[in-house]
C-alpha cells in the first residue's frame, strides 16, 4: 500500500460522508427533502379558480374577424418591431 492510499481513503471518506440524506435507523432528517419535486408539481398546477382584476376579457370579435380574414388573404399585418438595449449576443 502507498502512502498516499491511506490520505486517499480518508479524503473519500469525508466526501461520502455530505452525501447522507438518512440516519443509522434508514429515516430521512432533512425535514425539507423533497420539496423541490413539490413546488415544481405546485407550479404545473392549474388554478381551479382563477381571479381576474376585469370580469370581460378586452376582445373584439370583429378585431378577430377582420386578423382571420387578412390571414386567408395572405394580407397579415407585419407585428411592430420590438426593439431591445442589448443585441442577442449579449452586447450593448
Amino acid at each position: 500500500m502507498s502512502s498516499k492510499a491511506p490520505l486517499l481513503l480518508a479524503a473519500s471518506a469525508i466526501a461520502l460522508a455530505g452525501c447522507s440524506t438518512t440516519s443509522p435507523t434508514g429515516r430521512i432528517e432533512d425535514t425539507t427533502f423533497g420539496e423541490a419535486n413539490k413546488a415544481t408539481f405546485a407550479a404545473q398546477v392549474v388554478d381551479p379558480d382563477p381571479q381576474y382584476e376585469y370580469l370581460d376579457p378586452p376582445t373584439s370579435a370583429e378585431h378577430a374577424g377582420q386578423a382571420i380574414d387578412r390571414y386567408r388573404k395572405g394580407t397579415v399585418k407585419r407585428p411592430e418591431r420590438v426593439r431591445s438595449r442589448a443585441d442577442a449576443s449579449g452586447s450593448q
